[in-house]
């Protein structure tokens, strides 16, 4: 055998015990007549002492890192402890030893702090899955699941296969394509989601289907995004959203206790979409803080249930006079910044990726005076009177922003998440789950005068909006007031998990009425051709007594990368594209051969 033992398994009651280990060389460190060597294995790193009988031999093969070495010998107790490794308390007095396979000096240190960059480390990938760091999201990759997998069994899911060859249908994004060679000019596209299928699934009796599975995209590329990514994908017959949000935030809270030892037992709050863009500025808010929006001047054309405030910055700042919305938030505790302060506040806001003309500002003093970077237009009575609307007290700083409807709403909830940042409100180890509901089903694309679905098109309007629906023609005859348009009401049947600012799951209750289903192709700008070519067979199994069903995907790696405190999905995903979604280390996407054209009877074209 090449191992008894692994490099993590032996302790202080093993001491005296036989054992032979096999594993790769982390250091060698030689004092006089004997050598020290850690050696490591995916389960840990064990100590090696080799004594001065084995000099000779270590002499004429003398070992490099990462070596893969076999050492047998006993148990034995360490003089020095390390109290930072759980066999810390033990070493191995070698009495033989083989290199089973030697190394050439490794590009980067296999080390937690290692000396790589992402590029070099992401070329030799390989080599970066044996640091403990990446070993640790990998295990806790794996945790989430195999609890995923227990939850899902337990409450009576199938794991139910689907294709990965299928057939090009618009979802939002675009696809990849494979060509058949069997079938000339004709193409697969690899699933966005199995989305039409699980739906398929349901017709087909089976109530409960899930997937750990493989999607792909074929978009532009960020730390949060990769061109193949993975789902829990799920789907239940005879629900309603009710059925669908107990059995999955139940599923969340499960991974919590099972994957982090947190025990969330408190209620998951909920929100609609309207509130969550108006509070927060957009659909996956961070509740872990507060710093609300306060719209202080509202756009003509949106949210005109609200009551008109604007008169309160009414006065002679150009600014807020020509803006479309001014919009701000009260940061605690932060009245006493400096000028370099928020000088450097204004800066950030005008970045390229934030894209404001600059920030006003308002001290609450804690003497209760306030002092404002807009002084000279505004009273301090005015002052004191934004202060009120921002529910704001002694020691706040108000920031504002003004511009368009859509960019400074954006700006204001970036600015939010950016000083929740500074002030410590956004902990990798504090968790909040939030659904979010009642999203627009439509939205309008001004370039094509059309209607777009917003989840996607499988998904049912709110019960109390299907009429709106069927008896309403969707073309829009006048398009600078499609707000008018009934469509431009209805509202979605339609929910998202978001967990500390991100998205981590979205689903809806789905149509399965043939009709209705006819009725959103038509207001996607389909004909009844285009229908059936794209999706008639699942029109057609519409009218074998399919179930109301609906369902919800979890981002699998988005979520692992939540809870192991990371930015980027990278992190957690074996083997993942760069930002320009290749391979560096097997040198993917490439070329293939003439020989490979011509079997598909293709002929490469390029501009």
């Amino acid at each position: 055998m090449f191992r008894s033992h692994t490099c993590g398994e032996l302790r202080i009651g093993n001491v005296n015990q036989q054992t032979t280990l096999a594993g790769w060389v982390q250091t060698v460190r030689k004092f006089g007549s004997i050598t020290f060597v850690d050696l490591r294995d995916r389960y840990g790193i064990t100590q090696l002492l080799f004594g001065e009988n084995l000099q000779a031999q270590l002499d004429a093969n003398p070992l490099g890192r990462e070596f893969v070495l076999q050492a047998t010998g006993t148990v034995t107790e360490r003089s020095n402890k390390n109290k930072n490794i759980p066999t810390g308390e033990v070493e191995i007095t070698v009495t033989s030893f083989k290199i089973l396979n030697k190394s050439e000096v490794p590009p980067f240190k296999i080390e937690d702090d290692t000396d790589g960059g992402d590029d070099l480390r992401m070329k030799y990938r390989f080599l970066d899955l044996r640091r403990n760091a990446v070993k640790k999201n990998l295990e806790l990759r794996y945790a989430v699941g195999r609890s995923t997998r227990n939850y899902l069994h337990e409450n009576n899911f199938m794991d139910i296969e689907t294709p990965f060859l299928i057939k090009s249908t618009p979802e939002g994004a675009r696809d990849f394509v494979v060509p058949s060679r069997m079938n000339p000019g004709q193409f697969y596209a690899l699933p966005q989601s199995p989305q039409t299928f699980k739906q398929l699934l349901m017709v087909s009796g089976y109530d409960r289907y899930y997937q750990i599975v493989k999607c792909f995209r074929d978009e532009d590329l960020r730390a949060d995004r990769q061109p193949e990514f993975t789902q829990i994908d799920c789907e239940m017959a005879f629900v309603e959203q009710e059925d669908i949000l107990q059995m999955f935030e139940s599923l969340v809270k499960r991974i919590f206790k099972d994957v982090k030892g947190i025990d969330y037992s408190e209620v998951v709050e909920r929100m609609t979409w309207e509130e969550a863009m108006w509070q927060y500025g957009n659909d996956k808010p961070d509740i872990r803080f507060g710093m609300k929006l306060n719209n202080l001047k509202f756009p003509s054309h949106t949210f005109t249930t609200k009551q008109d405030i604007s008169s309160i910055i009414a006065g002679e700042f150009a600014v807020f006079n020509e803006a479309e919305t001014v919009i701000a938030i009260a940061v605690p505790n932060c009245s006493e910044y400096t000028r370099k302060q928020t000088d450097e506040l204004v800066e950030w806001v005008k970045r390229p990726q934030i894209g404001m003309k600059g920030l006003a500002f308002i001290k609450c003093n804690t003497d209760g005076t306030f002092k404002s970077s807009i002084d000279k237009f505004y009273t301090e009575e005015q002052l004191k009177n934004i202060a009120t609307t921002c529910n704001a007290v002694a020691g706040d700083l108000i920031l504002i922003l003004a511009g368009t409807e859509e960019k400074t709403r954006k700006a204001t909830s970036d600015l939010r998440m950016e000083m929740g940042k500074r002030l410590g409100l956004r902990k990798d180890d504090d968790f909040k789950l939030l659904w979010v509901l009642d999203f627009p089903l439509f939205e309008y694309a001004e370039e094509d005068n059309r209607w777009v679905a917003r989840h996607h098109p499988f998904t049912s309007p709110k019960p109390s909006d299907t009429d709106t629906m069927i008896n309403n023609n969707p073309r829009i005859e006048n398009a600078a007031e499609y707000l008018k348009h009934p469509y431009a009401n209805i509202k979605a049947n339609a929910y998202d998990m978001v967990l500390n600012g991100n998205e981590i799951g979205g689903g809806s209750i789905r149509i399965f009425q043939k009709e209705l289903q006819q009725k959103m192709f038509e207001a996607l700008g389909m004909d009844t051709e285009e229908q059936q070519h794209k999706f008639g067979f699942l029109l057609g199994a519409f009218e074998y007594g399919a179930p109301p069903h609906g369902g919800l995907a979890f981002g699998f790696d988005r979520l692992c990368a939540i809870l192991g405190g990371s930015e980027s999905i990278r992190d957690f995903i074996a083997f993942p594209k760069n930002n320009s979604g290749r391979d560096v280390m097997i040198d993917a996407p490439s070329t293939i051969d003439d020989k490979q054209f011509d079997e598909l009877q293709i002929k490469l074209n390029l501009k």
